[in-house]
């Protein structure tokens, strides 16, 4: 009877649509330089040995280590049965306040690491896009340069105007632009 209520529970508090998928995590430390870079260090390690007790296997896929000490960003993900529903609730900023070992003077300081949690998505997702709902600008180099500066478009932005999202990139070359432009015609 006692099992029964307990699978119940669980099926009420992991039964969200994506619950049961893999799940991808990032850590941003926040203001702080490498006291926060620490703390995202810090919350790295033990999100990794909550996976490995938890029997989920993790993979590191992005790391950015920081200059001093710890890290700058990284992206991980966790493979295992309900990692998407146990870590979702772990979404939002984390904070330390410590005595810094990073500070002669021996001052308490408080750091800030983001975290956030996402699913893992099938990949036979067919997704349309209207072109009439995108705005694409390109961008031009400026200021002192070489015979093609101000000449050569040389960055892009698409927006998705019904969502606001969007996207941008440095072009390597001009024939990347007219390609672009040639498909998108």
């Amino acid at each position: 009877m006692l099992k029964t209520l307990d699978a119940l529970e669980f099926k009420q508090m992991l039964g969200g649509e994506y619950d049961r998928s893999n799940a991808y995590f990032e850590l941003h430390p926040g203001a702080g330089g490498t006291e926060s870079q620490d703390w995202a260090d810090m919350l790295l390690r033990m999100y990794l040995r909550w996976a490995e007790q938890h029997g989920f296997q993790t993979e590191v896929i992005d790391y950015q280590p920081g200059e001093e000490a710890g890290l700058k960003r990284v992206l991980v993900r966790v493979i295992g049965s309900y990692a998407y529903g146990y870590l979702k609730a772990e979404k939002g900023v984390h904070r330390l306040v410590r005595i810094s070992p990073f500070d002669s003077n021996k001052r308490r300081h408080t750091s800030f690491t983001s975290f956030f949690c996402f699913p893992e998505m099938e990949d036979d997702v067919e997704i349309e896009i209207n072109e009439d709902d995108l705005k694409v600008d390109t961008f031009r180099s400026s200021g002192a340069g070489g015979q093609h500066v101000n000449k050569t478009d040389s960055a892009i932005r698409i927006t998705h105007l019904p969502t606001g999202l969007s996207c941008s990139a440095k072009l390597n070359a001009l024939s990347t632009l007219t390609q672009f432009r040639h498909e998108s015609a």
